[in-house]
């Protein structure tokens, strides 16, 4: 069989976006992979004789029974899919992805084509149009001559190679530029996941509090019916279903007054059992994570402010715990994004925002739907939660001059109390030198065929 004759199973979305079950053409499929190791757990005969049970009777009836029908959860675990989904709102993909256990990619931003690129607008009024729009224009209008002005900035070194040079130019144009798109920008995602996890998923996004995510979780859900209907068919219970959508719908978005810098909100790592690690701590070298068993010492808890556009980044860090913030103008436009700008431009972004603010304000609609005009540059607080390996490996990672500014900020604040906190227990940070430098090797950070 070659790549063409493939049976995707693809379902299309409202909004011109699709949800695909990839098919990879295996003769054992997740449900079969599912099986065999299911009967494996409960006889010693060997896989041999399992793929004999597999090849006269097919996976299907058995998870129906075991699986689906007997609520063997664990069961599903053992099957893993890949789905994709294309064509929806930067808030619908952290939707998706704000789950402990997501594995998958985002299309990056960096290299998407936002004068064609489709804008999500679930108001569909002139008014709201208009709204996007702008966003899209400024942010044309103003990326060639924040180029010239970042290299007349950060000119090009005699050692460096200016196809790389040109390239982290683009990515530092980005990086400030990206704070204009509104959270409505499309983009794709693909979820790989076991059929466990796909499952318990979907069960709270079909209550998300927007309706693009609700739609795109009865999509998945159909999708998946068609390709799997002997995994995905359970039974569904009233006061389950209506326990999730009331918290769904009152306690989803975490909304807070504004920290100040980064705020120690919580320290319940117990300092005498953590003291009996101090080697592990000292010793650790760089690039090298902590080990897990750190986390029975407690958790940290910290508190701060972050736009949405950094957010993003943040989440990608799933051994925290963290909330996922209501997006809006409340909090203002964060610093680092105007006053990275060329004075000009500055002055006029500083009356475009404020022009912008006061039009999303006037379609008068819910906080939720307003999201979709909110532009990523906009602060928001923020509250994570995680045991020291954790946190250790978020921040080293996000602390470096190669991650964005704003992120790069918190990191680097979050590692100072750590240290201050940890000192006496051991705990060693390899935190990057020059964090604040331009350096020319983000050019360098990027996925080409060969």
């Amino acid at each position: 069989m070659s790549i063409v004759d493939l049976k995707h199973t693809t379902k299309n979305l409202k909004n011109g976006g699709m949800v695909m079950i990839l098919d990879t053409g295996a003769v054992i499929d997740p449900e079969s992979e599912a099986m065999i190791q299911a009967l494996h757990s409960r006889s010693t005969g060997g896989v041999k004789k399992h793929l004999e049970i597999l090849a006269k009777k097919g996976a299907k009836d058995f998870m129906a029974n075991f699986y689906v029908g007997y609520g063997h959860k664990s069961i599903g675990d053992c099957g893993s899919i890949t789905l994709f989904v294309e064509g929806i709102s930067m808030l619908a993909a952290k939707a998706i992805q704000d789950w402990a256990l997501y594995s998958g990619q985002e299309s990056s931003t960096r290299y998407v084509d936002f004068s064609t690129q489709a804008f999500i607008d679930p108001v569909g009024s002139k008014e709201s149009q208009e709204i996007l729009e702008a966003w899209r224009q400024f942010y044309l209008e103003s990326m060639a001559p924040l180029n010239d002005y970042l290299k007349q900035r950060f000119p090009i070194q005699a050692e460096e190679k200016e196809v790389i040079y040109n390239k982290a130019i683009a990515a530092r144009a980005f990086d400030i530029m990206r704070g204009f798109l509104p959270a409505g920008a499309s983009t794709n995602i693909a979820w790989h996941s076991n059929m466990r996890q796909v499952a318990d998923k979907i069960a709270l996004l079909r209550h998300h509090p927007l309706e693009e995510v609700r739609e795109i979780a009865a999509t998945i859900k159909v999708a998946l019916l068609e390709r799997y209907p002997s995994s995905f068919d359970h039974p569904i219970f009233d006061t389950t279903e209506n326990y999730n959508e009331e918290w769904m719908k009152n306690d989803y978005y975490f909304v807070h007054e504004e920290y100040t810098e980064v705020e120690l909100l919580k320290n319940s790592v117990d300092k005498n059992l953590l003291k009996n690690y101090q080697n592990i701590l000292s010793s650790r070298p760089m690039k090298t994570e902590l080990p897990k068993f750190v986390a029975e010492c407690g958790y940290v808890q910290f508190g701060f402010m972050l736009d949405f556009g950094s957010f993003r980044d943040l989440q990608r860090h799933r051994a925290i715990i963290q909330r996922m913030p209501l997006l809006s103008t409340k909090h203002g436009f964060a610093d680092f994004y105007l006053n990275s700008l060329p004075e000009d431009i500055k002055n006029k972004a500083q009356a475009f925002i404020k022009n912008q603010e006061e039009k999303i304000k006037n379609l008068n609609i819910a906080p939720e739907l307003a999201q979709y005009y909110t532009a990523m540059g906009y602060n928001l607080p923020n509250r994570i939660t995680g045991d020291l390996a954790a946190l250790v490996y978020l921040i080293e990672l996000r602390a470096t001059r190669f991650v964005h500014p704003t992120l790069q900020k918190r990191a680097i604040q979050m590692a100072e109390i750590l240290k201050t906190e940890f000192a006496d227990c051991g705990l060693k940070l390899h935190l990057d030198d020059d964090p604040g430098r331009f350096d020319v090797r983000r050019g360098e950070h990027d996925i080409v065929m060969k």
